[in-house]
């Protein structure tokens, strides 16, 4: 019988990493000298987490996917996407400006490289005074003025650039140039993708003092040139009421604030749920049984056949809840 299932991070190292993820988050990445990013929950191109509880422990997500299939993910979910998980957890620490960049759409990901494209979204967690990051465009471009732009640097001037705080919310859609600044620490959901069109990176080199490849061309055909009216996502917190954030095609996310019991009832949904802890820590059990305790910084995945769950949190405790659908 499945159960709520935690997940060794995996790692990266970054030229632009820092140390957050060990003082924000506790998390032990030694001996990572700049760690940028922590896969929570991943199963894509060899990197899959191990999971660290109950009878299914030392097994990888990718591992038992092709067991579980339905049950695990959900059957709506297992007929479109196969044994490919179809989303990956992320936090991520900027200690330093990531280059601008931009994701291609599912159409021109199939058509290319046979994937999916990467739509994303970020929550920050936290944000030094004055961090910003980019989204959009703050001025209407051509194709061609992008083109000349990029070659003499001045591309970052048509971007939107957006100072943040502690619960600042972004929708990426492929297609949206972004970047994110120095001094953002943010947790990621994004579609399973690993197509990335790095635009603009500062003319920093890497380790071996080459530059770093750009995508110019690439890119031009992915970027939507259009001009939005806003960038940045609104909400209103709601504490003890589940908080609608983002929903489309590739995921719908919640913000769950809380300092009392909540239940959350998942039997017509036909999908895994993932909870990422933000703040405060809580106890969840599912109505198999289980009971499982999730702190900040940790993630987990209900299983699409548990039909509801009640979370029981510390003194205030704060979550995104994502799932497959809208």
């Amino acid at each position: 019988m499945l159960y709520p299932l935690k997940f060794k991070p995996l790692f990266k190292e970054k030229i632009w990493g820092g140390h957050k993820l060990q003082t924000i988050l506790g998390k032990n990445f030694s001996p990572l000298p700049n760690c940028g990013e922590s896969w929570e929950i991943a199963a894509f191109n060899e990197a899959s987490n191990i999971i660290t509880n109950g009878f299914l422990k030392d097994n990888t997500l990718e591992d038992i996917l092709p067991i579980y299939m339905g049950d695990l993910v959900g059957e709506k979910v297992f007929d479109t996407y196969g044994e490919t998980f179809p989303l990956l957890i992320k936090f991520i620490d900027a200690n330093d400006d990531l280059s601008v960049q931009v994701h291609p759409n599912d159409d021109m990901s199939e058509k290319l490289y046979g994937q999916n494209g990467k739509t994303e979204m970020w929550y920050v967690v936290q944000a030094n005074p004055g961090a910003y990051l980019y989204s959009g465009f703050e001025k209407s471009i051509t194709p061609d003025e992008y083109i000349e732009k990029v070659n003499n640097n001045t591309f970052t001037d048509t971007l939107k650039k957006q100072e943040v705080k502690t619960g600042d919310l972004f929708f990426l859609p492929a297609g949206r140039v972004h970047a994110i600044g120095a001094g953002c620490f943010i947790a990621e959901i994004q579609q399973t993708s690993d197509i990335t069109y790095r635009i603009y990176d500062y003319n920093r080199k890497d380790a071996g003092g080459n530059a770093r490849e750009l995508h110019t061309e690439l890119a031009k055909d992915a970027i939507d040139f259009k001009v939005y009216d806003s960038y940045r996502t609104e909400y209103e917190s709601n504490v003890n009421q589940p908080v609608k954030l983002v929903s489309s095609p590739y995921f719908t996310t919640h913000l769950l604030e809380m300092d009392i019991p909540m239940k959350r009832s998942y039997a017509s949904l036909d999908s895994f749920v993932i909870y990422i802890c933000i703040a405060g820590h809580c106890t969840i059990s599912d109505d198999k049984g289980n009971t499982v305790f999730i702190s900040q910084g940790e993630s987990m995945l209900i299983p699409a056949d548990t039909n509801s769950v009640i979370i029981i949190p510390g003194e205030s405790s704060r979550l995104l809840e994502t799932y497959i659908g809208e």
